[in-house]
């Protein structure tokens, strides 16, 4: 059987982080959304998202195919439904389609003419930006148990404190010095090759990915993600970190979630909570106004590339777009548009020869190069968010 993820009505409300990858491509928990259901279903899967990224996340569709909403996050009962699936068959949650079976012969699709499989048992469907800090804790427990599954963790290295020492997993290269792990109230999991730095504090549920890095005396609170090639430190709590970014020094990260390639300058920090307790509203690109999350604490969405200065304070509730650069004193706007210069005292347009520059030098760090297929992403993301830039 051919699987395909899709990107469904949820890209739009997961933008910036849906302008440079399809929605299955998102990390929440330990692993992305992909490689969940890949590992769930023991096969490559591929996507059906946004024309100028298909040349760097092809579909592959087959004379049998089995479609799946990618803002679904796979479970045991729910994959065991879809490898059932059989010619016009589609699995709803309420409203929402999850997975249903088509050929390559069918030129659309009418559920009407379907038999729908009701699925009412809890899952993750991760909807709108902020779902992916809100789930983290959730999901880290889901892939930390998919994970570990009939593994033995390496050894806890002398003079790392830990309880709970079950709910920790530390993979082969990893090292942990003089650290404290505290597992009691979620997993620990630390990735191959990561490296937590001596004196750092580490609660549960928290997830590194392989070759992450946390730094000496960090404070890590549950619910945080700290994805492949990332560095940490100062004080993160309920964060996302999807990989290749830093935040390397004092400052706070709560309740937010970063994109690749992103970096905050020292002694940055993000509010969380609005002085008056009232409920956070965070930049919509559905409606191109300010839209209520629900939530009393929400934090910083920045899309990749996108980087700040020391000192640089962000507002409770900040939406930044892709490759923004921010600097200097004050607070910056609460909805910064992708491709913009500058701070609170102004903006202008971040230029495009500029913009490889950067991104060529950050990924060179990483022997990783900024090739063709990128760069025609960002140029499409550039003019489409043109009509943001109106400074």
């Amino acid at each position: 059987m051919n699987y395909i993820l899709f990107d469904s009505d949820a890209r739009q409300s997961l933008l910036p982080f849906t302008y440079t990858r399809p929605v299955a491509d998102i990390r929440i928990g330990i692993l992305t959304i992909r490689e969940k259901w890949e590992k769930h279903l023991g096969l490559t899967t591929t996507t059906i998202t946004e024309e100028y990224l298909e040349e760097k996340f092809p579909m592959v569709e087959m004379e049998k195919n089995i479609l799946i909403n990618a803002s679904f996050c796979p479970t045991d009962s729910l994959v065991e439904k879809i490898k059932n699936l059989s010619e016009n068959e589609a699995i709803f949650k309420d409203d929402n389609v999850i997975a249903f079976y088509t050929t390559d012969s069918q030129e659309e699709v009418d559920f009407e003419q379907y038999t729908q499989i009701d699925f009412d048992e809890d899952v993750i469907q991760v909807k709108n930006t902020w779902d992916i800090f809100t789930f983290n804790g959730e999901a880290i427990k889901q892939d930390f148990k998919l994970i570990t599954e009939g593994k033995t963790s390496a050894p806890i290295p002398e003079g790392v404190q830990v309880l709970n020492k079950e709910n920790v997993f530390i993979e082969e290269g990893a090292k942990v010095v003089f650290a404290t792990l505290n597992a009691s109230e979620g997993p620990i999991y630390i990735g191959k090759d990561a490296l937590v730095m001596e004196t750092s504090n580490i609660r549960g549920p928290f997830a590194m990915c392989n070759n992450a890095v946390v730094k000496m005396g960090a404070k890590i609170y549950k619910d945080t993600t700290i994805g492949p090639f990332s560095k940490i430190g100062g004080e993160v709590s309920n964060s996302v970190i999807f990989g290749y970014s830093s935040k390397g020094h004092d400052g706070y990260l709560g309740n937010s979630v970063l994109g690749e390639w992103c970096n905050l300058g020292a002694d940055t920090n993000n509010s969380n909570l609005k002085n008056n307790y009232a409920e956070v509203k965070l930049w919509s690109y559905e409606t191109n106004r300010f839209a209520k999350t629900g939530l009393q604490f929400c934090g910083l969405m920045m899309g990749d590339h996108s980087k700040c200065g020391i000192n640089t304070m962000f507002n409770t509730g900040t939406v930044i777009g892709v490759s923004a650069n921010i600097f200097g004193s004050g607070f910056p706007r609460n909805f910064v548009p992708s491709f913009s210069w500058g701070g609170a005292a102004g903006f202008t347009t971040f230029q495009m020869k500029k913009v490889y520059e950067v991104v060529t030098a950050v990924m060179k760090r990483r022997s990783l190069v900024f090739d063709e297929k990128d760069q025609k992403i960002l140029d499409h993301i550039f003019e489409e968010t043109k009509q943001y830039r109106n400074y």
